[in-house]
């Protein structure tokens, strides 16, 4: 529905130029806004104030002119002015029925897709040195569920999981799995499956034993130059790790695939060139040896250039580097319209720089959005990044073990006669779809508190909440299931019933929102909304024992188009549902 407003705001907009009333020239972006009081209607805009200057007029007087010229909508039952010149539109209810009539059944709930953009999304990217851990959770679980919108939307989505695949580390670890596999045995093996020790155990040699620490150094230089000996333990260790990796996806409900792995190491053949592609335009310098970027709008506090490093004295390149090759990649080969990376706040900066510099070097389109979707960190209750009880580094795994087994004790707690293995399932459900959905309900760019008690909460914004809610609706067919709805009506007659059919209305709306900003908690806060009102409707509104059959049956397909609204939500979010709890 607010797509059709903004329709017919647009063609109004035409009309009101050709009048030679606006400028032919002028760009409006028109705004419709859902309104917070019904009594003023469904739908509103500001777009008479935005008017007003160009145009030279009041902006009531405006909002008249815009009504006058507005195209006729048999879905449209009023419009009209209010305070400084909003407009208020009031939705026909025939129209909205039929609209949530129409979703019922539909793969897409009604949801409208938007033009298909083939958009790049670089999420998780965790470093193949080591284990994953709590830190990797945001990036992996936000841009999971911003791609699964975007695919539902009709888009074209490309995975890239950036892994951290390549770099002077790897020789130091190279080194070890030489020295363990020297020594025979499962040494090797049996170190390698915790990948936080070896790597503890590798830095470790190599600042205790220079001579360990002079063959780690060879081995960089011998992988980078494409020794096969050294590439074949490279690719061992790499797909050990990877194993690591996609394991915990796997858990997590997480859509990444090995053939989305797109590490730093694929680009290390287009390092030089690049290099040598921004020589070639003039803009590197020399700085204490090594090749830099200097851009003028980037300034430190001292309002002295901030560098961009390329390749550093000793010929090694950087992130910068690779980088740089990826954006090239992605717009050349893969023609990506958008680039989505979801990496840490922290990195805004770095990002800032690069992107700029990309455009300048013409390494991408003109027509290419480049977007850091950047998130804050994951903070235990004291406020700081999250740690164990000993100070060091969460494993991810153990996190969701620990999520799991406390849902396994909540469960038990309110089913004491429960069969084992549902137990047992529930849990799972459960305990993961807590961990992403403390998450994703928060704001993409803030810190936030991990809380197991909270998350695990059957009250306010959390998972247990909504896979009730869920099967609270679910539920109510399983009492219907002789009912036949085939030729029943949607008919929206008390405030409750609009009210609801109102907030199923908005879904298509927030996806877009949600796809536009990177930001699920759009979609989380909605879903909690929608299971408000299907709780303040199912109060006031009997179902089953409504006083007509007819009634009845409208409720039904509500409930119906409710029940399906929250799993597809949930889907998009990656998280499961279940049928009972």
């Amino acid at each position: 529905m607010k797509e059709l407003i903004q329709s017919l705001l647009e063609q109004t907009l035409e009309s009101l130029k050709a009048q030679g009333i606006v400028p032919a020239d002028f760009e409006a972006r028109i705004q419709v806004d859902r309104t917070k009081d019904k009594s003023h209607g469904d739908l509103a805009t500001n777009l008479a104030m935005m008017l007003t200057k160009v145009a030279g007029k009041p902006p009531r007087e405006l909002a008249q002119l815009i009504i006058d010229n507005l195209p006729a909508s048999a879905q449209v039952a009023k419009v009209d002015i209010a305070g400084p010149g909003f407009i208020n539109f009031f939705i026909d209810e025939n129209a909205l029925a039929n609209q949530l009539k129409a979703a019922i059944g539909d793969a897409m709930l009604g949801v409208k897709a938007a033009a298909p953009q083939t958009v790049v999304v670089d999420y998780s990217s965790p470093n193949l040195a080591k284990e994953m851990h709590v830190g990797h959770l945001r990036s992996t679980i936000i841009g999971d569920s911003v791609v699964r919108a975007l695919e539902f939307l009709g888009n074209n989505v490309i995975r890239q999981n950036h892994v951290g695949d390549w770099g002077t580390q790897f020789g130091m670890l190279l080194a070890y799995m030489e020295e363990l596999r020297a020594q025979g045995g499962d040494k090797a093996n049996l170190e390698l499956s915790d990948l936080e020790s070896f790597y503890r155990a590798a830095k470790l040699r190599f600042d205790e034993s220079d001579a360990f620490a002079t063959r780690a150094r060879a081995l960089v230089v011998e992988l980078q130059s494409g020794d096969e000996y050294c590439n074949k333990l490279w690719r061992e260790f790499n797909d050990i790790s990877l194993s690591h990796c996609h394991d915990v996806y796997a858990r997590l409900g997480v859509s990444l695939t090995r053939k989305d792995v797109h590490g730093e190491s694929a680009y290390n053949a287009d390092l030089a060139q690049v290099v040598t592609d921004l020589d070639a335009k003039g803009l590197l310098a020399i700085s204490d040896g090594a090749k830099v970027v200097f851009q003028e709008e980037f300034r430190n506090k001292d309002g002295e250039p901030l560098p961009v490093i390329i390749q550093k004295a000793d010929g090694g390149f950087l992130y910068a580097t690779t980088d740089l090759a990826a954006m090239r990649y992605r717009s050349g080969t893969l023609n990506a319209d958008r680039v989505l990376y979801f990496v840490d706040l922290r990195q805004a900066l770095h990002f800032q720089q690069v992107f700029s510099l990309a455009r300048t070097a013409g390494f991408v389109r003109e027509n290419m959005t480049l977007e850091h979707m950047g998130f804050g960190t994951m903070n235990g209750e004291d406020g700081r990044p999250f740690k164990t009880r000993s100070g060091g580094v969460v494993k991810l795994v153990d996190l969701l073990d620990e999520a799991v087994e406390r849902a396994e004790q909540l469960v038990r707690s309110k089913n004491p006669d429960m069969d084992e293995a549902e137990v047992k399932e529930i849990a799972r459900v459960v305990g993961i779809a807590s961990v992403k959905y403390a998450d994703l309900s928060k704001n993409r760019s803030s810190d936030y508190i991990f809380s197991f008690e909270q998350m695990l909460s059957f009250e306010g914004n959390t998972a247990p909440y909504l896979l009730y809610a869920y099967t609270r609706v679910a539920g109510i067919f399983k009492k219907a299931d002789n009912i036949d709805l085939a030729n029943a009506e949607l008919v929206l007659e008390h405030d409750k019933e609009k009210e609801l059919g109102n907030k199923l209305a908005q879904f298509g709306e927030i996806l877009a929102r949600m796809v536009d900003k990177g930001q699920p908690h759009i979609l989380c806060g909605y879903l909690y909304e929608l299971a408000g009102a299907f709780s303040s409707f199912y109060e006031a509104c009997p179902v089953l024992s409504a006083d007509s059959d007819v009634a009845r049956n409208s409720r039904l397909l509500l409930s119906r188009l409710t029940a399906d609204t929250l799993k597809q939500g949930l889907s998009l979010l990656g998280i499961e549902t279940l049928e009972r709890m």
